[in-house]
Parts: structure tokens; C-alpha cells; sequence
């Protein structure tokens, strides 16, 4: 069986590269970019920090910060309707998964013409995304690095998942210096994204044994660096590390594609306007438990990855022993205890679960689920696991949106 293996053909990493980074950018002889940004970090002056670089390079910049948490259709027009506005001829997102997620939508809309919708699926477009060069600012979606896009339809209330060679960016940006001092929230939901990324491609039904490796790799990090992130926000060397878990989780999940955690955790952030990571985080240890009868020994593989003595434990067990740990994780990072308290309601479900299904990431998962059974994993998500160990109320204060 061939396969094929996407990330941008430049990856620039580590502390203090982002200087270099604007270098290379000056290599392509760019003259105008469009900033795809958020008003955070707009009003913050990082945007501004990116344009005084460009300008000692002789490029010119524009920004649009009006992506929203869940970047939508609107976003999408707004920008490209800037982007042919002031004529630039490349795109550069600043932020998270969000800006990324704009940005690909713009980029793309841009060299193909039509709707962003129009591309919703696998591989819909005919030629490459306007360039796009990706700086990121948190470690967790690896959007920066992906050919995944999404947008959320508000007219459908759903997410729509654009997965397409073309959207993948020229270049990735990891400078792990625009990542200190990020809210505790946004580091534990972000880090949590990217646990599920690893997880889900490790147990995905397109694994290789390249994807096998980054996501084994970047489970290890996640489960050594998360909880010092999150707790020590200005410490350089955590943030460095989760910068490259959170990358090798996407090498992984870019190739093996995900599972019925995304699929389902899309429709709660299309629905409810919910936070992306927390709904990762949440679903994720309900989806696994449904996993264990195809998949405990991979299962045990990542509770191993985590530091879990597994020695001993036939498959099953290590399955088990692995969602222990991705509980225990979630609790000490501060993540919800469970759906119900960010507002989701049990009539919802068959809805939820009826377009989970349609979503594409669910496709890759090990073991293929019913309309009922997709309803159960949602019911069992709705009220707290016994070892919750948390105030709800306190955790949802401490997230924001990822």
C-alpha cells in the first residue's frame, strides 16, 4: 500500500527564529502580505511587532484581526474581500488554530475562486492556496503545519472540515518566545488539542510507522511539559517542548488523519460556539473507551508514552490504564469535568451525533460506530468521570476559547 506524507517543505523552530524566519520570507521575493490575525493579538502589538519586521525586509503588510474563536464563512469573505482590496500577493497567519484556519480558508478562496464551502471535503480544489506563511503563537492545533481547514457554516451550525493538499502552508513558524505567558486556559486546551491529535492518529486506521513514531514522540512531551506550561507560563524550556510535541502531533495526524473525537468535538464548536481543545479533551477519553475493543494494544502503547508502568498489564488493561491517565491529565490541567457544564443539551444529541458522522474525520477511526453509539459516547460526556476531582465551575472560569 503507498502512502503520502504532507507537512510545509520549511519548518523554522526554536527560541528567538522568528527573525530568521522573516529572512526567509524576504527569499521569496514577496511584496505584499495580508496578516490574518485575532484582535487579542492585535491590541497586544504582536501583529504590529510582524509588520515593523516585514518593513526593514521591504515588504509591505496589511492586518485583518477580525477572526473570531471559531473562524466562520464571514471571516473568510471579510478577509479575502481585504486581501484583493490592497493587492497582496501572500498571506501570513498569526495565532493559533483560528488564525491559521482563516487564513487557509482566505489563501485558498483567493487562487481557487468561489466559496469556502464549495471545498468542504477531501481535496476539492483544483490548485494551490494563495502562499501562506504560518506563525504560531500557542502549541496545540498544528494548524501551522496541516492541510487541515475549518470553518465553521453559522448558517448550518456545523464545522465544516477542509482537508486538502493545497491549503498546507509554505512555511511554519515555531518560536516558542510568542508563546510565554499565555493564559492557563488557553495553554491546557491548546495542549490537550494536541494530546488528542497524537492519541487519535496513533490508534487511526491510516497509521504508518512514520506517523506512529511522531505521535508516540509527542505524547511523551505532552505528558512530561503540559502541566509546567500550564502552570509556569514563562517557562521558556516547557514551551519549547510543547512547541514540538504539539508539531509532531501534527506530522502524525496531517498523515493518519483523526477519528470520531474531532468528528464529534467539530459539532459541539459549530453548534455552541464552544472552546476546540476543551471539547477535544473531554470527548476524549469516552471515544477511546469505545476504541478498546480494536484498539487496546496501541492503547496501551500510549498509556505507556505517558509514563504509565504498563509492564505486566495485558492489552486490555494498558487500554484502561491509558484513559486513567488522560483523565488524571485533563483534571491537573484544569480541564471541565464534562459537557453539561459548558452548556450542552441533552436534546441536542441525535443532532450532534447525526453530522458527526458526516464529518470526515471520522473516517480514520478504528472502529466504526452507529447513529446510537455515537449518542452514547456523547451521554457518557455529559456528567463527570468519579476521578473528576474538580470544580466545573472553576474550570470553565479558567478556559477560554482554543
Amino acid at each position: 500500500m503507498s502512502t503520502t506524507f504532507f507537512m510545509p517543505s520549511v519548518n523554522i523552530m526554536g527560541a528567538g527564529c522568528l527573525q530568521e524566519a522573516v529572512l526567509a520570507i524576504r527569499g521569496h521575493g514577496f511584496r505584499k502580505a495580508l496578516i490574518v490575525t485575532d484582535t487579542v493579538l492585535s491590541k497586544l502589538g504582536v501583529a504590529a511587532r510582524i509588520q515593523s519586521l516585514l518593513e526593514a525586509q521591504d515588504i509591505q503588510s496589511v492586518v485583518f484581526d477580525g477572526t473570531q474563536p471559531n473562524p466562520t464563512v464571514a471571516n473568510v469573505k471579510a478577509g479575502l474581500t481585504q486581501l484583493k482590496e490592497h493587492r497582496c500577493d501572500f498571506v501570513i497567519s498569526l495565532g493559533g488554530g483560528s488564525p491559521h484556519d482563516c487564513a487557509k480558508g482566505i489563501a485558498l478562496c483567493a487562487a481557487n475562486g468561489g466559496e469556502i464551502a464549495d471545498y468542504e471535503g477531501v481535496d476539492r480544489s483544483a490548485k494551490p492556496q494563495l502562499p501562506l506563511v504560518a506563525i504560531n503563537t500557542t502549541a496545540g492545533t498544528a494548524s501551522e503545519m496541516t492541510r487541515f481547514c475549518i470553518i465553521t457554516d453559522e448558517a448550518r451550525h456545523i464545522k465544516m472540515a477542509i482537508v486538502d493538499r493545497n491549503v498546507t502552508p509554505i512555511m511554519s513558524v515555531n518560536d516558542p518566545e510568542l508563546m510565554l505567558a499565555k493564559p492557563k486556559g488557553l495553554t491546557a486546551a491548546t495542549g490537550m488539542d494536541a494530546l488528542t491529535h497524537a492519541v487519535e492518529a496513533y490508534v487511526s486506521t491510516a497509521a504508518t510507522p512514520i506517523t506512529d513514531a511522531c505521535a508516540l514522540k509527542a505524547v511523551e512531551l505532552i505528558s512530561q511539559n503540559l502541566r509546567t506550561a500550564v502552570t509556569h507560563g514563562d517557562n521558556l524550556p516547557a514551551r519549547e517542548q510543547m512547541a514540538y510535541a504539539q508539531f509532531l502531533a501534527g506530522m502524525a495526524f496531517n498523515n493518519a488523519s483523526l477519528g470520531y473525537v474531532h468528528a464529534m468535538a467539530h459539532q459541539l464548536g459549530g453548534f455552541y460556539d464552544l472552546p476546540h481543545g476543551v471539547c477535544n479533551a473531554l470527548l476524549l477519553p469516552h471515544v477511546e473507551a469505545f476504541n478498546v475493543q480494536t484498539s487496546a494494544a496501541r492503547l496501551s502503547d500510549v498509556a505507556r508514552a505517558m509514563g504509565v508502568a504498563v509492564e505486566g498489564m495485558d492489552a486490555t488493561a494498558g487500554a484502561q490504564a491509558c484513559i486513567a491517565a488522560i483523565r488524571r491529565l485533563s483534571v491537573d490541567v484544569g480541564i471541565p469535568a464534562c459537557l453539561a457544564d459548558l452548556g450542552v443539551k441533552e436534546n441536542d444529541i441525535p443532532m450532534l451525533a447525526a453530522n458527526a458522522l458526516k464529518d470526515a474525520c471520522g473516517l480514520t477511526n478504528p472502529r466504526k460506530a452507529s447513529q446510537a453509539e455515537i449518542e452514547g459516547i456523547f451521554r457518557g460526556a455529559m456528567t463527570a468521570s468519579a476521578d473528576a476531582g474538580r470544580s466545573a465551575s472553576q474550570a470553565t472560569r479558567d478556559t477560554v476559547p482554543a
